[in-house]
């Protein structure tokens, strides 16, 4: 039910509804100009109230909404690191919607957000900050506080310039990598152990960082992920997700490092960490990325955008230039579903690219029929004809 009165030089319209517990409230709005608009505002609030919409809380900020709804459903279950990226999304919101309410946002004004934001940030930057904005809007859309999801069919704006693309060692460059790496291996100092694992099996710096002598089994030739390590916290934490926890096969080759590097630890420590240094601790981000990058310096390899985590890509092209099936990658890589592999790994390394290549113009090759086959072809026509009785 609605009520339209005069308020001031103008005229206000308070509709009454109940919330999901059953509680009278009311909702007014005043400022307009003719009982007219005032009554068909009210309209519109009634309309969404039988359409199955809630006026509670429509009001709200959508900063604020998201921060509640962060605090509640995702804070007490996510890593640290974590954290920060959604508490950056929350500052973004801040300095782009301020006070607007989430049922005042539109297709119209989110996209509009996008298209300004993007314009100065990176594709991977701008996706995530979508992805928690998405999530947050799905939460008030099933609680309905708002009547449509204002995130639908909306597309993410970034500035390609700002915007790396993954980058990955040929096989030349990898092998050149792995014979350094290998030549100069210190038991004091184990960053260099960590590239060399990272090449051989695909893993994430946080679970390297978390690996613990237990883990690897020289009999079985695998090496297992059970945990990971944070560096903000400074303490194991849970994988990214269930399907990362896994086994991986390897070979002699690197068992051969690590069996030597097992044998200069104490016995006391041969039950922690494989990658704890002269320190005792493990090599942090920051560590384990400079002593890559001196390494590239010294095979004479400039990759502006190459990290720590560019060696699982690098595991992936090799992989893939071996014509290792993609079922078997993702698994080894430990994703959710091969779909994830495929997206991330489109991509090919340029001898894998230049194999293909080859094989794709040999099968074309195939499609033309030549003389020599032509006259085969004519030679079996005529011998089947022969062969017919009358």
């Amino acid at each position: 039910m609605a009520n339209i009165v005069r308020h001031g030089k103008g005229w206000m319209a308070r509709v009454y509804y109940k919330d999901s517990t059953g509680k009278r409230k009311s909702k007014a709005k005043g400022g307009f100009k003719t009982k007219g608009e005032a009554k068909g505002y009210a309209i519109n609030l009634e309309k969404e109230l039988l359409d199955g919409g809630s006026l509670n809380d429509c009001d709200t900020p959508l900063p604020e909404y998201f921060w509640e709804w962060y605090e509640t459903f995702k804070e007490p279950k996510i890593s640290a690191r974590t954290k920060k990226s959604y508490e950056y999304t929350y500052n973004v919101l801040k300095n782009h919607f301020n006070n607007k309410a989430l049922s005042a946002i539109t297709r119209t004004t989110y996209q509009t957000f996008l298209t300004k934001y993007g314009k100065t940030h990176a594709k991977e930057t701008v996706q995530k900050v979508n992805v928690h904005v998405r999530a947050c809007v799905k939460n008030a859309l099933y609680d309905k506080l708002i009547p449509r999801d204002f995130t639908e069919q909306t597309s993410v704006v970034f500035d390609k310039d700002r915007t790396q693309q993954i980058e990955y060692l040929s096989i030349v460059q990898m092998k050149n990598l792995v014979a350094y790496v290998s030549n100069s291996l210190n038991p004091h100092f184990t960053s260099k152990y960590m590239i060399l694992l990272a090449v051989y099996t695909g893993m994430r710096l946080g679970e390297l960082q978390g690996l613990q002598w237990r883990d690897i089994n020289f009999n079985f030739k695998t090496v297992s992920v059970r945990r990971a390590w944070s560096d903000v916290e400074d303490d194991f934490k849970e994988t990214k997700n269930k399907s990362s926890v896994r086994t991986i096969r390897v070979n002699n080759d690197i068992l051969n490092y690590f069996y030597a590097l097992k044998q200069s630890v104490s016995p006391e420590s041969s039950k922690q960490q494989v990658f704890l240094n002269q320190y005792g601790t493990v090599p942090t981000s920051n560590a384990v990325n400079k002593t890559l990058r001196e390494s590239l310096k010294k095979i004479n390899v400039e990759k502006r955008g190459f990290h720590f985590h560019s060696l699982r890509h690098t595991h992936v092209a090799y992989l893939l230039a071996n014509q290792i099936d993609l079922y078997a990658i993702s698994k080894r890589l430990g994703h959710s579903d091969i779909g994830t592999t495929s997206r991330v790994y489109s991509y090919l390394i340029d001898e894998y690219k230049a194999k293909t290549d080859t094989e794709i113009e040999h099968a074309l090759s195939q499609i033309t029929i030549s003389d020599d086959d032509s006259q085969k072809a004519n030679s079996k026509t005529v011998c089947s004809t022969l062969m017919i009785k009358p």
